[in-house]
Parts: C-alpha cells; sequence; structure tokens
C-alpha cells in the first residue's frame, strides 16, 4: 500500500518579523505591521515531518573549556565607536549602522577602515597582516577614493571595490581574505538567485545572511551601512535587526556639526552608551569632551541663562539653556522652543505663573538650547524654569551654577537618576554651585570644588539661585 501523499497548503509570512500563519491576514500577528503579509509558497501541513540526527563534527565541551580569547573586543582606532560598541568590534561579529542619508555614515566607516588598515600595517611588517576590504554600492571607487583623500584616509592597506553582486562580493573577500570587511550599503548588494530588486526584502536577507555566514565562518569582522525609512526605522525586513550582532543609529541634525552614534542592540556590550563625533570639512572626528559645543563660552552674567546636565544614555552632557520674555503684540503670544520639549516648556510656564505669580501671559516666550544640543528629559526642567525666571525678571543667574531636577505640576523639584554622574561632570568643567532636588540629596557623595544646594520646590529653587547670584556678583 502506497503511502497517503502529505498535502500542502499555501503560507504566508510577514515581510517585516518573518512571522508566519496559514492563511493570509491584514495585519502581522506579531509585530503589528499591516499590509506586510504576503504568500512565502507552499509549506507542507503534516506536523510529523521529523529531521534525521547527523554526528556532530565536534563534540560539546564543557562551558569553563571554551576559549574567549578568540571572542576579545578589538579597538576600531575610533574611541567613541568603541566606547558604542563595548571597548570594541568582536572578531565575526556583524554591526549595522543605519541613518538618514548625508548624515556621515559613509565617512565614518571610511575613516574606521583607514585606522584599521594603519594597524593591519604595522602587523604586516611582522609577516602577518591581513588588509581591510572597503565595498561600495552606491558610489563609483572614485568617488570614494576622493572623499578618503578629503579626510586622510588613503593607506595602501585598504582595499577598495565597487560591487552591487553578492557572488563578485564574495568573490572578493576570498580573494583578499580581509581582516574587516566593510559593506556601504546592504540595501544596493543583489543575490543573483534570488527574485526582486536590490533593496527588496528578499534580497535583502538573503544578502544579510551570506555576509553573516562569512563573518561567522571566518572570523571576520563585518560593518554594513543601512538605510532609514522616512519615519526612522531602518528600511528592509525586521528580521536583519534580528540577524545581526550590533545595530547602531547614527543621529544628526543637518545644521549642526554634532553627529551622536546609538547602540540600539548590542549582544557584546551595553546599549545606554553614546558616541559624539564632529563633522567638519576635514572628515569626522570623535569628541570626548563635546562640552564646548553645548555652552556659549560666555562667563559674564546675561539674563535668560542656565547650565544643566543632561544625560545621553549614561553619558553627561552639559547644555546651556537661553530663554527670552519679550512683549508682545499679539493676541496669542508666540510659544517657540528650540531642542527642548515644548510641551515640558508649557508645563513649566504654567507652573511658574501659578505658583510663583510671574505672568508671562502677554509674553513672547522663546526657549532654546546653544549649540544645536537636544535636552528633551524632566532633568532639564529646573534649569528652564531658572532661565524663564532670569529672563522674565532681567536679573542674571551665577554663571558658575548648574540646576537639574523635574519640575512637577505642585512645584515641586523632583529628583531624577544619575545625579553622582551629573555632579562629577559640572565640577570636572569649572563650575562651584549645583541646584539638586532634595530627595536622595542625603546619599550624595561630596565633590570637590562643587557646593551642593538641595532644593524643595521651584520657589526655595528661585531663592537659592538668587542668593548664588548675589554671592556670585560679589566675588567677581
Amino acid at each position: 500500500m502506497s503511502p497517503t501523499p502529505t498535502k500542502t497548503r499555501p503560507a504566508y509570512r510577514c515581510a517585516e518579523c518573518g512571522w508566519t500563519t496559514a492563511k493570509w491576514v491584514g495585519r502581522c500577528g506579531e509585530c503589528q505591521a499591516w499590509g506586510t503579509v504576503e504568500e512565502a509558497g507552499a509549506a507542507p501541513s503534516s506536523l510529523s515531518r521529523t529531521t534525521s540526527a547527523l554526528a556532530p563534527s565536534a563534540p560539546a565541551r564543557p562551558i569553563h573549556e571554551v576559549d574567549v580569547e578568540a571572542a576579545r573586543a578589538r579597538s576600531t582606532g575610533v574611541g567613541e565607536l568603541d566606547r558604542v560598541l563595548g571597548g570594541g568590534i568582536v572578531p565575526g561579529a556583524v554591526v549595522l549602522l543605519a541613518g538618514e542619508p548625508g548624515v556621515g555614515k559613509s565617512t565614518l566607516l571610511l575613516d574606521v577602515a583607514a585606522k584599521a588598515a594603519a594597524v593591519s600595517a604595522d602587523v604586516s611588517t611582522r609577516g602577518s597582516g591581513r588588509p581591510v576590504l572597503y565595498v561600495t554600492g552606491e558610489e563609483s571607487a572614485s568617488q570614494v577614493r576622493l572623499r578618503a583623500e578629503r579626510i586622510g584616509a588613503l593607506d595602501p592597506h585598504l582595499l577598495l571595490a565597487a560591487e552591487t553582486d553578492l557572488a563578485t562580493l564574495l568573490g572578493h573577500v576570498d580573494a583578499a581574505d580581509p581582516s574587516l570587511l566593510v559593506v556601504d550599503s546592504v540595501q544596493t548588494i543583489a543575490d543573483g538567485a534570488v527574485d526582486g530588486a536590490a533593496g527588496g526584502v528578499s534580497q535583502v536577507r538573503a544578502v544579510a545572511s551570506a555576509l553573516i555566514h562569512v563573518a561567522k565562518n571566518r572570523g571576520i569582522p563585518v560593518l554594513l551601512v543601512g538605510h532609514v525609512t522616512k519615519d526612522g526605522s531602518i528600511a528592509g525586513p525586521r528580521v536583519l535587526e534580528h540577524l545581526v550582532d550590533v545595530v547602531c543609529q547614527f543621529e544628526g541634525d543637518r545644521h549642526s556639526r554634532l553627529r551622536l552614534v546609538r547602540a540600539v542592540k548590542n549582544r557584546y556590550g551595553p546599549t545606554d552608551e553614546v558616541g559624539c563625533f564632529d563633522l567638519h570639512d576635514g572628515g569626522i572626528s570623535g569628541l570626548a569632551d563635546p562640552s564646548g559645543l553645548f555652552l556659549s563660552g560666555t562667563r559674564h552674567p546675561v539674563p535668560g541663562t542656565c547650565v544643566t546636565v543632561s544625560l545621553e544614555g549614561r553619558r553627561p552632557m552639559p547644555t546651556e539653556i537661553q530663554a527670552l520674555v519679550a512683549p508682545s503684540t499679539l493676541s496669542s503670544p508666540r510659544r517657540t522652543t528650540s531642542g527642548v520639549d515644548s510641551a515640558r516648556v508649557a508645563m513649566t510656564i504654567a507652573v511658574m505663573q501659578s505658583r510663583l505669580g510671574v505672568n508671562v501671559a502677554g509674553s513672547d516666550v522663546y526657549v532654546s538650547t546653544v549649540g544645536g544640543a537636544r535636552a528633551v528629559e524632566p532633568a532639564v526642567d529646573l534649569a528652564v524654569a531658572l532661565a524663564l525666571l532670569s529672563a522674565a525678571s532681567q536679573r542674571p543667574l551665577d554663571p558658575r551654577m548648574v540646576a537639574f531636577g523635574e519640575v512637577g505640576l505642585t512645584g515641586d523639584v523632583r529628583t531624577t537618576v544619575g545625579v553622582q554622574r551629573r555632579l562629577a561632570e559640572a565640577a570636572r568643567l569649572g563650575f562651584t554651585r549645583a541646584l539638586v532636588p532634595f530627595q536622595g540629596a542625603a546619599d550624595l557623595q561630596a565633590v570637590p570644588g562643587l557646593t551642593i544646594r538641595p532644593v524643595e520646590n521651584l520657589g526655595d529653587a528661585a531663592d537659592a539661585a538668587a542668593q548664588a547670584a548675589a554671592t556670585g556678583a560679589k566675588q567677581m
């Protein structure tokens, strides 16, 4: 009696996360995306199919006998990128760097490739160096050569290839046996064995899988450039983020030189570190101390300014808040903000009017940060309130004072995270006074050269700021 043939039924797969279902639905049951479920071919309906066992190539070993030296992170030569990656890049790791067009992704990775090539050149003098391979699919080799010359990234151990075919790219890897592979970008490479244009869901999945296979088998770290959609998410299937080891987001305003790199996913290190870079005409360079970009540099008293210390991940970032209160002839006065949360500024203005009696209802109010910094965490509320009070009264604050804390609707100053790190950064920059929330202040450690003043509410903070301004004026 012949066996009954296994019946098949259509299978449908989500293009974003890879979730499968037996029937078509308009919305993915896993990632809740609309219109991403499409037919993926036929799948057997029988659940009794099994896979025969194979003998392993090597027996399983006790975990304490596994060698960890091969997985040690190695420096990329760029300190700020090493900070984000957790000390460097691990051999065999696949890093996806995503960002908007023109933010500086290619410039950063070309600089990383040149520094890695320089290290390889030093090793090659001892007879064991391997080159660095940079594959571009968006530009010609001559265009990349011009950028490398402009940023000083020319090195004989840096190999450059302009390819868009996956098979040819893998051939370059076989021929060069690089110590580092950079692919710019994963959306421009196509696999001839897979249907669809480059950048499509199936193509991106196939290219990423092939590059990850090469990285793991040969121990080659791979840096991939990824495009983003108009809403800021990484283009392509969501499964791409699950396949790679590290996902970094490259952020920056076109009108500012500052660029930030954040680790959204990191299998080898923390995800709350931030790398700061300065993008200029000569290329891109790391900023170990970015305070100069966010402080105006003036140390004479000016009404409407207050310095705070915000946190980007675990990194303290000093930021100067500037406020201006001007008479208005409009029936609805302006409320304009830049770099701060407009909703929290409006709430702070309402608390000032209700709890302190400061009336700015008939005035235009402008609040901004210096240098294009973004300070949107609640801890900057106190600095915003003090800057507004100073601007409304035309009385300058002490320029050597910092303030941070969340202002509640009752006017109280609530505690925030990372107060000790903020105080240490303020002291390092030469500030002598700090207004901090009263709650938790007893557990703070003393910081040399910094006078810490706990405040319970906004009125207490205004009095402390006035006293600090009077004391500072006498000392000047």
